[in-house]
């Protein structure tokens, strides 16, 4: 359960991979673009996946009408805008947004750094509105190559003062850390923290690399890690720590149940790790659902998921003072 008297953070969601249907549908609506239903319960099947229809591509697939109506800069603010609001409605005090400003723009031919723009006012907007804090991790996107992604860091540094982190996505197979060695030297010369997807849909090897390589200051997913030993000391001996997605692993097939799922032997092993929705507009999940349903069909004690809302805002790209300023207003809602 999460305790209300502690932050809630979320560090890994999709900002692209969290639009609402009614969104779908307006802006849909209002740029003449096709869809398979008129209304949300029709659009529900298309855009939403659960456990009877999982798997890596079904997965993917489910972006094709999330990334169509990311027509224009307007559109992309108020997504950005909404993904704050929704972060209000679920309780959480602190919320980290990702996004791959080549992929939202790929589609209608925008300019990614106009992209930035849009997002980082709309996220700036609606903290201003809510009150949640908010901040921006800019995602390369692997699975485009090396040369664009450099491009693409380009348009992320251009609004170097409204992202706190980069971020390393796609295909990890076949996009290996190595390859972007020079994109995040430059990240770390900007003085932007780095968080790696890796150990998902690759094994540990992947890890290692995005450590070694990138110097990853936090994995996302990482849960193959459990495959080496050596590398699950090193994670628990670092402090590096997991963001875990456990529904989403189980949306993409990356484990078969949640009983299966690694986190609770790799917490065992001292490993820190947080909870997650990752895509919550595709999985159709709120972070209540990680916490209340997903952790305990894991296998975590109500002890580890506490530990696990403690260890998210110490993983947070956050200052000292900022988390100081998150747990004073925590401490004053008190027990639930």
């Amino acid at each position: 359960m999460i305790d209300p008297a502690l932050p809630l953070c979320e560090l890994h969601r999709h900002l692209d991979g969290s639009i609402r249907l009614q969104t779908i549908l307006e802006l849909a609506d209002q740029h003449g673009i096709s869809l398979p239903a008129d209304d949300a319960e029709g659009l529900a099947p298309y855009v939403h996946i659960d456990e009877s229809a999982p798997g890596l591509m079904a997965f993917i697939a489910r972006f094709q009408y999330l990334s169509e109506v990311l027509v224009d800069a307007d559109a992309c603010r108020r997504v950005a805008y909404e993904n704050v609001e929704d972060a209000q409605r679920e309780g959480i005090d602190y919320i980290e947004l990702r996004f791959s400003p080549w992929f939202m723009a790929e589609r209608h031919g925008l300019d990614p750094a106009a992209v930035m723009e849009a997002c980082a006012d709309g996220i700036r907007a609606a903290e201003r509105d809510t009150g949640v804090k908010a901040n921006i991790i800019g995602i390369l996107s692997r699975t485009y190559g090396s040369e664009t992604c450099l491009r693409e860091l380009e348009a992320i540094l251009a609004h170097r003062d409204s992202v706190v982190a980069v971020d390393l996505a796609g295909d990890e197979a076949g996009y290996p850390a190595a390859m972007f060695r020079e994109h995040f030297r430059r990240v770390r010369e900007a003085g932007l923290h780095t968080t790696i997807h890796a150990g998902e849909a690759d094994g540990p090897a992947s890890v290692w690399s995005a450590l070694r390589d990138l110097d990853a200051e936090r994995i996302g997913h990482g849960f193959r890690a459990i495959e080496d030993p050596a590398l699950v000391d090193y994670l628990a001996g670092q402090g590096i720590g997991l963001e875990c997605c456990p529904t989403s692993n189980l949306h993409i097939s990356a484990v078969p149940d949640y009983a299966s799922h690694p986190i609770r032997r790799l917490a065992e092993a001292g490993v820190r790790f947080c909870l997650n929705t990752d895509d919550p507009g595709i999985s159709n999940i709120d972070l209540a659902h990680e916490y209340e349903i997903a952790a305990p069909a894991v296998g975590l004690s109500p002890a580890r998921i506490r530990q696990a809302q403690l260890d998210a805002l110490e993983m947070a790209f956050l200052s000292g003072a900022e988390k100081d300023a998150l747990r004073r207003r925590a401490a004053t809602r008190g027990p639930g």
